[in-house]
Parts: C-alpha cells; sequence; structure tokens
C-alpha cells in the first residue's frame, strides 16, 4: 500500500523534517537553483560549529544523558504514532489537507513572487503521491518536456535547444512567457486532465483536497478555484500535466501536420522556447497558440513574449536591411546570442549569465556580508565558497568566462569592504587580502562541456 506508515510515509516523513531543520538553521542565502536571485551557493550552514548558537551542549552528568536518550526515545515514538495515525486516515478517507500558507519573496525585476507554505503532514502525503504518480507520467511526457522531471535539468533543456538551433534549419526564434501561469491552473481541467490517465479516484480525490484547501494569508482562508501554489512538493508535477495536455500534446501535433519548415520546441515548466525556419509557420503558430491558451484561460504575457529573428543567417540578413546586430533573448537565466566561431568563422550560440541575475546575486551577497561583518573569516570563508560555487558550477558553460571572473571578483570586492568596515584602526593589506580569496573562493573555470559533446554522449 501507498500509504503503509513502515514504508514510504515514514520515508518522506524523515526525509522532510531534515529539509526542515536545514532550512531552519541556514542563514537565509538563496541556493542556485533558487528563482529569487537566480545565483549560486547553498551554504552558510552553521560552519562555525563553535560558536554556532544550534550547537548540542555535552551533557555533564549520567542523569543528563539518560534524560536526553529518554526524551529522544518520547520523539521517535511520537513520530511512529502520528505516522500511524496519518496513514489511518488516508486509508479511511479521513484525512484533511490544511490550507497552504501564503509568503512573497522578491524577483529580480522588484516585484514579489507569491509562494506557498505547506504544513509538513501534507507534505508527506504530496511527495509519496507524486513518486508514484510520476512513474505513471513519465511514460506519457514528451521527450521536449524538461522541468521538474526525474534525471532531467535546466541544463538538459538548454544544451537541447542549443543543438537544435546548430542542427536544425532555425531562423527564428519565439520566445514564449505565459502571465501568471501557477496562479491560472483551472481546476477543473487539470481533475479531468488526471482522470483522462488515473482511474483510481482516491489518488483523484486526494489531489481535489489539495487544490480546494485554500490559502492563508494574513490570518484569512480563501477558497481557490484557479491556481496551485508555488512552493508545493505537487505543484510542479500538476504543472507538467496541464501543460502536457495544454500544450505538449497540441505543439507536437501542429508541427507534424501544420508547419512547412523545421520546428524546435524546448520547454521547462513554464519557461518555453520554440524554433522555426520559416517566418510565417512562426507568425501562425504564435495566432493559433494564442486562441489555444485561451480555452483554458492562459494569456501569453503582450510585452515578454517576442519572435526575434535569430539563427545564422539573422546577422547577414539584418545588416543588409541595416537593422544592426540580431536581438537576444534569455532563457533559464542565460542570454542567448548570435555569435561566431572563432576557428572557422561559422555560426554559434554564446550564452552568457543574465545580467539582471547576476546584479541580483551579488546585491544579495552584498547584504549578507553586512549581517556577518563580524563573523570570524574562516565562517564568512567558507559561506562565500559555497556561493561562488554553486555559481560557478550552474554557470560555468563554453563562451561564459568572463562573467564567471566578473562574478568572483566582485565577491572579493565586496568581502574586501566588508572587512576593511570592521574597525577604524586595522588595516588590511591587499595582499593578505588576495591570499584570502585566493583561499577560500573557488577559481572560475568552465564546468559543462559544449552541449553538442554532452548530447552526443546522452543520446
Amino acid at each position: 500500500m501507498l500509504w503503509d506508515a513502515s514504508g514510504s510515509l515514514r520515508m518522506y516523513a524523515d526525509d522532510e523534517r531534515t529539509r526542515e531543520v536545514g532550512q531552519t538553521q541556514s542563514t537565509g542565502e538563496v541556493s542556485e537553483q533558487g528563482r529569487a536571485t537566480g545565483g549560486g551557493g547553498d551554504g552558510g550552514k552553521g560552519f562555525d560549529q563553535g560558536k554556532s548558537a544550534t550547537a548540542k551542549r555535552v551533557p555533564d552528568s549520567e542523569p543528563e544523558r539518560r534524560a536526553q536518550c529518554a526524551g529522544a526515545d518520547t520523539s521517535s515514538s511520537k513520530k511512529e504514532t502520528n505516522l500511524q495515525a496519518l496513514s489511518h486516515r488516508l486509508k479511511s478517507g479521513a484525512y484533511r489537507a490544511k490550507p497552504v500558507r501564503r509568503v512573497y519573496i522578491p524577483k529580480t525585476d522588484g516585484r514579489l513572487r507569491p509562494l506557498g507554505v505547506t504544513a509538513l503532514e501534507d507534505k508527506i502525503v504530496q511527495r509519496a503521491t507524486v513518486e508514484v504518480m510520476n512513474a505513471i507520467y513519465e511514460a506519457d511526457f514528451l521527450g521536449f518536456s524538461y522541468g521538474f522531471r526525474p534525471g532531467r535539468s535546466q541544463h538538459n533543456s538548454l544544451d537541447a535547444f542549443y543543438t537544435g538551433l546548430l542542427t536544425k534549419h532555425v531562423n527564428w526564434v519565439l520566445d514564449l512567457d505565459i502571465r501568471g501561469f501557477f496562479d491560472a491552473i483551472l481546476h477543473e481541467w487539470l481533475v479531468k486532465f488526471i482522470e483522462h490517465r488515473i482511474a483510481d479516484r482516491r489518488v483523484v480525490r486526494l489531489i481535489q483536497k489539495w487544490l480546494n484547501a485554500g490559502v492563508l494569508e494574513d490570518g484569512k482562508r480563501t477558497r481557490m478555484e484557479e491556481g496551485t501554489p508555488q512552493g508545493g512538493s505537487a505543484s510542479p508535477l500538476l504543472a507538467n500535466i496541464y501543460l502536457h495536455y495544454v500544450f505538449d500534446l497540441w505543439v507536437q501535433a501542429w508541427r507534424q501536420k501544420r508547419a512547412h519548415g523545421d520546428v524546435i520546441v524546448v520547454r521547462y515548466a513554464d519557461d518555453i522556447v520554440v524554433g522555426f525556419q520559416r517566418e510565417a509557420d512562426a507568425k501562425r503558430f504564435w495566432a493559433e497558440l494564442t486562441e489555444r491558451f485561451r480555452k483554458f484561460r492562459l494569456e501569453l504575457h503582450p510585452e515578454k513574449t517576442r519572435l526575434l529573428e535569430f539563427g545564422p543567417f539573422a546577422a547577414a540578413n539584418r545588416k543588409q536591411r541595416g537593422e544592426g546586430k540580431p536581438e537576444t533573448f534569455d532563457f533559464l537565466g542565460f542570454t542567448h546570442i548570435c555569435g561566431k566561431k572563432r576557428s572557422n568563422g561559422y555560426f554559434t550560440v554564446v550564452r552568457q549569465t543574465v545580467r539582471k541575475r547576476l546584479q541580483a546575486k551579488l546585491n544579495a551577497v552584498k547584504t549578507e556580508l553586512k549581517l556577518r561583518m563580524h563573523a570570524s573569516i574562516p565562517h564568512i570563508g567558507k559561506w562565500l565558497r559555497a556561493v561562488v560555487g554553486g555559481h560557478i558550477r550552474y554557470y560555468g558553460v563554453p563562451m561564459n568566462a568572463a562573467a564567471l571572473n566578473l562574478f568572483r571578483y566582485r565577491v572579493g570586492q565586496l568581502w574586501y569592504r566588508t572587512l576593511l568596515r570592521r574597525s577604524q584602526r586595522s588595516h588590511l593589506r591587499r595582499e593578505r587580502m588576495q591570499r584570502l580569496i585566493d583561499h577560500w573562493l573557488p577559481p572560475a573555470r568552465v564546468y559543462h562541456p559544449f552541449p553538442l559533446r554532452r548530447m552526443g554522449v546522452i543520446t
């Protein structure tokens, strides 16, 4: 049984408790995969253990040690009891989902992104359910869908689009942006899509309970008829299911029956880019997709959705028309630029860190350094090593070395200025600061191979 407390529920409960403890002990840094700043690093998790406020005190006497052991046994027994009760409620149908607490985090453009904080019980049930549903839908999802799928990552989707641009006849790129996608998912259609594949009414009712639980904001509970809160364990899979029926299957049929030239598609969650050989195909696709989305109350952002000339002939064509260099577009944190190889002058795609993401991460590092100003140098150094290392591991793609070196250099500057402000008397020489930077900050280097090489190995 899926809900056996001795099986999957216990495993997910332990995992969720570990994650919550990690969040409690962390110091607020944003991980590389996080969407708040797009920068790197997942450190700052109590490196200075000797001075950490959460460090455990060693018991001084035998009674204290016995009391600690008894407390641990009581906690384990209580957890087992709670899991057994949760399992019983799931089997009997008495389980009720709690409303999701809504919080907001800043986006790189200054706006706020709503996130949903799910109750621990609901997280455990959602993760166990998603594990089972993933095994079902992985057989149905199409190859150009990469977001939140087992064994797939952002770099897989970036490599796929890069390879398509260089190996297919692509002259136009349609950069799609769905306005408020997670808040616009219609519950009625989502349930129909799930029922189309899953016949077990218990699973369908369980998902309906999560959708109907509502949102808790400022102490007020609001019931929602559309949208899935970002941040829940089930939201990414539900969003993928929704777009699988609304977009993926439709675009697969469209490019086979309606297109007159090559068409490439890459989707990572709600971030979509489509490449076309013919401009007429691109414009017709844009118009028909708008109508398709309108049926499901989805809307393409009028300012962020763009059709641009991009490919091996874009530079020459625009120069002939007197329009300047080809336009660029952003996808998963990288600005894609039409370029040429130094070796033979052939067309290639240059990928560089999005400037707004880079600056946002530097601002976050600067703010955190002010809070850690009087911490020890090893404490700050270990945290910065994690931040810079995470940034370089994600953005370390070929032809992006300049942006990597810039990020590392700017972080070193911010650290130097912070150390100078700690005291008006002491003076930190640049030679010593350079030694600290070389010791703590990892060197900027390319971590990822050229996509054509990696895709050749994968396929």
